[in-house]
């Protein structure tokens, strides 16, 4: 079996950012939408990925209403410089209720 070890970096790109070979997928973190990690859970799976090499973390306002983007913001504050966070700002959300806003072009 070939496996890739999670602190064998490479660049991103031409960014000068040195990566993990397979990164976090944080849509899941949360349990708004009736499924997913809770908390303790997403902080479990975030933790194991950390301490084993991994720095590369994908999230987004829209997972589970924010509530994923939430937890790494909470997981990652003590071990931020380690960490490259990758966040999808595509969709406009009302600050107020945090639901998704029409927009016209």
């Amino acid at each position: 079996m070939n496996s890739t070890a999670l602190d064998q970096y490479r660049l991103l790109g031409r960014s000068g950012l040195r990566v993990s070979p397979l990164g976090l997928g944080t849509m899941t973190f949360g349990s708004d939408w009736g499924w997913g990690a809770d908390a303790d859970e997403a902080r479990r799976i975030f933790d194991l990925y950390v301490d084993r090499g991994g720095n590369f973390i994908e999230t987004s306002v829209n997972y589970t209403n924010g509530a994923s983007e939430q937890m790494v913001a909470a997981f990652a504050s003590e071990k931020r410089q380690r960490l490259v966070l990758a966040t999808k700002f595509t969709m406009a959300r009302d600050p107020a209720t945090r639901t998704p806003v029409a927009t016209t072009g």
